[in-house]
């Protein structure tokens, strides 16, 4: 059985709130070249640290764009175009997806750009969740389409793992094997 992770589990994986600022800030500063582009809504930047911290404890190099410092401080054309330039350089691409994510402009721009750039193979969805029951939302329109980080149990291995989950083929790699690929 899977689960999708709630957002209060997302948030302890964290680790002291002494170092998340610098989880963030590592991460904004890095290339996005051959990394792993981590899209979410503004009202998420909370869970940043931890999704951040789950993802490379599976060897992702996670990019994102919160205090990248070559962003212009106002949203405009030219973010667009760095964003662009972002997305197109990064080998994998998630989308962090709360139930905010469906007030953001940025976010279905990103996964759309995503979607173009890259194969449907390279794009998931990060869904955090307030209950692990509460998962519809996740699922409706174009969010349907993707594959999903969640957690439980795997054929292959002997206690519960992250993986990468086809919902619709009820298939999973796990997620450290995914982000090699």
């Amino acid at each position: 059985m899977v689960e999708y992770l709630t957002r209060e589990t997302i948030r302890r994986n964290a680790g002291p709130i002494s170092e998340q600022a610098s989880i963030v800030r590592k991460a904004a500063t890095r290339s996005p070249a051959g990394s792993t582009f981590l899209s979410h809504s503004s009202k998420d930047v909370d869970l940043l640290p931890g999704a951040i911290a789950i993802l490379e404890a599976h060897g992702a190099q996670v990019y994102v764009d919160k205090k990248d410092e070559e962003l212009p401080p106002t949203t405009s054309r030219e973010t667009a175009s760095i964003l662009r330039n972002r997305i197109k350089q990064c080998s994998k691409f998630i989308l962090l997806t709360t139930v905010n994510s469906k007030d953001s402009r940025w976010v279905p721009w990103e996964l759309g750009l995503a979607d173009g750039f890259r194969q449907s193979s390279n794009v998931a969805i990060f869904p955090g969740v307030d209950s692990t029951r509460d998962h519809a939302w996740s699922e409706r329109e174009y969010l349907g389409v993707y594959d999903r980080i969640v957690y439980g149990d795997h054929r292959d291995y002997p206690k519960p793992i992250f993986m990468v989950w086809d919902q619709k083929d009820n298939t999973a790699t796990e997620l450290r094997a995914w982000l090699r690929r």
